[in-house]
């Protein structure tokens, strides 16, 4: 007997919004007809199985929207994906330099390079590496069906996950169906390139940029690509029967292809031979350099990096520091007689406050660099320094009270044959002519003597030391200072409640309440003052910065950018607060830094904290080069900086910039201007409400409105027109490689010149074409997308183990077996041993 057919009526809700239920119907709707329809029914007319299967992607769907409802997809967007993609670029730089260590020209590179990555990945990660995955079409396959099950289990009712024939079909659908191609045409580096350039598409490509990539290129297909397209496009104008004003036109497309040509060969030639030319040690040994004069030197960031590495070297970085803190004392002390003047037209008299703080900063100067107990000591006229000592003892300071000393360090920089003469002739030389492209094409002349450099007293120096930092509150030393956080009460808008909870304006922020006991010999003081973390943060950067020493002592809590008002978080951090106070305190501490408690005096007054005292000061970076532990193999997800976590736009910057220009490697001094730079950047195009703008951006792109697009670009580039598309055939090698020329040509040209004026433009191009050519490798690429995917379920799902499921499904690597066995037999001998 034939069953009758009944209407089968499907709920067509998923994720309750509408504008993405009905792509993702359709999508389902296509999936079902290409991928099980079509050979369904020529087995049987019984649509109750087709109907089983529909309803368990629809369930699947409705779980999976849920959960992402519940998901908390800032962090993920903010941190995680970020600080997954700086590992992975740190992964490739660092393979990059371990080729280049062992320079193996027999071995091929690409397959070396993909070889060597992972196996710098599997160091960093310890317990994970993806090179099968990567590097196997089978053993892919298997891991997405494997990823595919695990998914099914999850979000499947106990029923439908047993009946393994439709589970299976749900599983070949998810994985070879949809997920596979997804992920194939993500990693292909022909597709990214494409997508580069369409990025880009409003910038024109400029010829000086497109030569600089010919002459960089150190891929032969590349070159050969150019060559081919020049050589048609020659012989296109050379039949060409043109007469006149026309004529002229062609020539010089004839000439200028001519040129191409020309320039591929050549490199085409020196590659092949093996002969590659370093032009910074060509120019070193051989060249004729142009000459920056030391005042140039002096006032371009780029420049005085290098010239600052030079000079403590050959240990004359007191000279360089004392003629840079000078130059910021002047720019300070003039501003602080403006605005004293300003204040006596007025009416308002701070004459003494203002002269003991010139006073006090004068004598800081002094002491740092000019005095006996100086070390570093500035060596200069013995009778310049006592007469700077008779007149700061006597006279009241002015902003040229260090002229004449710091015209006399200058003349000695310039022209001792230690500092400015054999740093023309060292090889810092040549990289800082590099970074300023001047090696071809110089923009500055001098002679090679130094002749026509002057002393430059202009305020130009970024170094500035804060008088306002100077507090004029003797030290004492039998005053004892004794202070701690009270217990925390919470209220909604007294703002002066005891670590209250407090709202300014819309702004909501903790208030702490410090009780400060002060004693000497004739009387004790106790008061309570009040403050914010911002102002802890804001004390401890003036401290950090000014006593070096204390960076490495103490630790400041971290900042928190979400969910900061919790009152268990609250809690947690006046306690670490608290200890953050008592080592402050300590009486050891402060022998060690006298003058620190001047800082510690004027933080825990009993009056308003002032952040816009020393805001100048603390744009500033130190003079000092400090040290920066950076372990060879960790990953970037740990804290880039301690005064950047809060500041969204900031990290990622920052940490893009880090890995992308490898300026970890580089001077601090420099890394600290970026920062500063990037910061005032960010504030003056967002303001203070950037934290905000973003958490409203990620809402946008997880809107209903966003993800109905997404699914939407997902059903056209899959189903156009509603038929599945066809496999697009890989386009010609030589149409690939000229993409690839395109596309370098269009990132080289959209990067700012402030860029290049601030890192140098040699490291400009080296990090841009080292982004680029991660890209390049689809195994590379592969990786970025398993990681971006492995994160996204690890957020989604965090109640699931997700991390120690993906170590299982990845423990099958080769690199894992060979760094396990490595590590076995480096710990088998000190075993042995005990």
């Amino acid at each position: 007997m034939k069953r009758e057919a009944r209407p089968i009526k499907i709920d067509r809700r998923l994720t309750g919004a509408n504008i993405i239920d009905e792509p993702l119907q359709q999508v389902i709707q296509f999936s079902l007809r290409d991928y099980v329809q079509y050979w369904y029914y020529t087995l049987s007319d019984d649509e109750s199985f087709l109907l089983e299967i529909r309803q368990a992607l629809q369930y699947a769907l409705v779980q999976f929207s849920a959960r992402s409802k519940e998901t908390d997809w800032q962090p993920y967007f903010t941190t995680r994906l970020v600080d997954d993609f700086g590992t992975h670029l740190r992964v490739f730089r660092k393979a990059q330099q371990r080729i280049a260590e062992k320079g193996n020209p027999m071995k091929d590179q690409a397959e070396e390079l993909v070889d060597t990555f992972f196996e710098v990945e599997v160091e960093m990660e310890k317990e994970v590496c993806r090179d099968l995955v990567c590097t196997s079409p089978k053993d892919e396959e298997g891991f997405l069906r494997d990823l595919c099950e695990v998914l099914l289990y999850i979000l499947l009712p106990p029923g439908d996950f047993q009946n393994k024939i439709m589970r299976y079909f749900v599983r070949e659908i998810l994985s070879r169906g949809i997920l596979l191609p997804l992920i194939n045409q993500l990693s292909d580096p022909d597709y990214i390139n494409q997508y580069v350039i369409w990025m880009i598409r409003d910038s024109n490509c400029n010829y000086e940029a497109f030569m600089n990539i010919i002459k960089l290129s150190d891929n032969i297909g590349e070159l050969e690509a150019v060559k081919d397209k020049a050589s048609e496009e020659l012989q296109y104008l050379r039949s060409l029967d043109t007469a006149g004003d026309d004529i002229n036109t062609i020539k010089n497309q004839i000439n200028s292809l001519l040129y191409v040509i020309k320039v591929c060969d050549s490199r085409i030639q020196r590659l092949q031979s093996g002969k590659e030319i370093d032009t910074v040690k060509l120019a070193a040994n051989f060249g004729k350099l142009c000459t920056v004069p030391l005042d140039h030197i002096l006032v371009d960031n780029v420049a005085l990096q290098f010239f600052m590495d030079y000079m403590q070297q050959t240990g004359g970085q007191a000279h360089l520091f004392f003629w840079m803190t000078v130059e910021g004392y002047r720019v300070t002390a003039q501003q602080q007689l403006e605005v004293l003047q300003s204040r006596q037209k007025d009416g308002k008299h701070q004459t003494n406050q203002t002269k003991g703080l010139l006073r006090a900063a004068a004598f800081g100067v002094y002491e740092q660099y000019l005095s006996e107990k100086a070390s570093p000591r500035v060596n200069i006229d013995d009778n310049l320094v006592a007469k700077l000592a008779e007149t700061l003892n006597h006279e009241d300071p002015t902003p040229e009270i260090f002229d004449d000393i710091q015209r006399k360090v200058y003349e000695l920089m310039l022209r001792d044959e230690r500092f400015y003469p054999s740093f023309k002739q060292n090889v810092l030389y040549v990289r800082m002519l590099a970074e300023l492209d001047m090696l071809k094409d110089p923009s500055f002349r001098g002679s090679d003597d130094g002749e026509g450099e002057s002393f430059n007293g202009s305020p130009t120096s970024s170094i500035n030391l804060s008088l306002d930092d100077l507090s004029n509150v003797p030290t004492d030393e039998t005053v004892q200072l004794h202070a701690y956080i009270s217990d925390t009460v919470y209220a909604d808008s007294d703002p002066y409640a005891v670590a209250g909870v407090c709202n300014d304006h819309g702004k909501t922020y903790a208030l702490y309440a410090i009780t400060v006991h002060r004693r000497n010999a004739n009387s004790e003081e106790m008061w309570k003052t009040y403050r914010r973390y911002s102002d802890f943060h804001d004390f401890h950067m003036r401290i950090t910065e000014q006593f070096e020493n204390l960076a490495n002592i103490l630790k400041l809590p971290g900042k928190k950018t979400f969910n900061n008002m919790d009152r268990e978080f609250l809690e947690k951090r006046k306690k670490d607060l608290n200890a953050y106070l008592q080592l402050l305190l300590n009486p050891e501490m402060m022998k060690a830094s006298p003058a620190l408690a001047h800082y510690v005096y004027d933080f825990l007054e009993n009056k308003a904290y002032s952040k816009g005292k020393g805001d100048f000061a603390r744009k500033v970076p130190p003079l000092m080069q400090k040290t920066y532990s950076d372990p060879d193999h960790c990953r970037v997800a740990a804290p880039i900086d301690d005064n950047v976590d809060d500041n969204i736009p900031l990290r990622v910057m920052l940490l893009l910039m880090d890995e992308v220009f490898d300026l970890k490697e580089r001077n601090q001094w420099l890394r600290r201007n970026i920062k500063n730079l990037l910061q005032q950047l960010i504030r003056a195009t967002y303001g203070d409400t950037i934290n905000r703008k973003i958490v409203d951006h990620v809402d946008w792109m997880t809107s209903p409105e966003q993800v109905a697009d997404a699914v939407k670009r997902f059903r056209d580039a899959f189903w156009p027109n509603g038929i599945l598309a066809e496999t697009v055939p890989r386009r010609d090698k030589a149409i690939r490689m000229r993409t690839r020329v395109a596309g370098k040509t269009k990132l080289l040209e959209v990067m700012p010149d402030e860029l290049k004026h601030i890192i140098g433009a040699e490291t400009t191009r080296k990090g841009i074409l080292r982004v680029f050519e991660m890209f390049q490798h689809s195994q590379l690429n592969k990786r970025m997308v398993y990681v971006f995917l492995e994160r996204f379920l690890e957020t989604l799902f965090p109640q699931n183990k997700f991390p120690e499921l993906f170590h299982k499904l990845h423990s099958r690597s080769k690199q894992m077996q060979r760094y396990k066995q490595r590590l076995h037999s480096t710990q088998a001998p000190s075993l042995q041993k005990r």
